[in-house]
């Protein structure tokens, strides 16, 4: 059981970290700026999620790291990073706020299925190895920026129907 509790205290803490940093250093950088800008950064980050495909080698994870896990999250992520950097090579027009909201539904989704997957395949986190590191220090970064993202969608999609209703008026 303690393995346990300290996987989940150490991905509530990086929780935590992340989303004081985040509110610190991130957002107020990033609330000023025009969609795209916004979104830019986040998108880079997430360019990296093809990480997720080292639960997938032997060696680094355990070989009883179930593959009912494995699999389908380092798939997710290669397919999140991949839809990551069509945003940001599309971000100029109109299609790259699109493949950005598919980007970040898709996304979130994928990291809400791993650990779905992870509790229902009874992972145990020394079948990690070294990959220890993606579901408590990478994955509560890339969840808050999820969160980030959405809000920069909603928040310009909202002022957009503002702008249109006063042109309207």
């Amino acid at each position: 059981m303690i393995p346990k509790l300290g996987f989940f205290v150490s991905i509530a803490f990086s929780i935590v970290a992340w989303g004081v940093v985040t509110m610190r250093y991130i957002w107020p950088r990033l609330r000023g700026l025009q969609q795209s800008e916004a979104l830019r950064p986040i998108l880079v980050v997430h360019t990296f999620r093809f990480l997720g495909l080292a639960f997938l080698i032997p060696g680094v994870v355990s070989p009883d790291l179930p593959l009912s896990f494995a699999q389908p999250a380092a798939y997710g992520d290669l397919a999140a990073a991949a839809l990551a950097l069509l945003s940001l090579v599309s971000l100029t027009n109109d299609a790259g706020v699109v493949l950005a909201w598919i980007f970040n539904i898709w996304g979130s989704f994928d990291l809400l299925n791993a650990f779905y997957r992870a509790g229902s395949a009874g992972l145990i986190p020394g079948q990690l190895g070294a990959t220890y590191f993606i579901p408590t220090f990478v994955v509560p970064m890339l969840f808050i920026t999820h969160m980030m993202a959405f809000r920069i969608l909603l928040r310009h999609r909202d002022s957009a129907v503002a702008r249109e209703r006063r042109l309207a008026a």
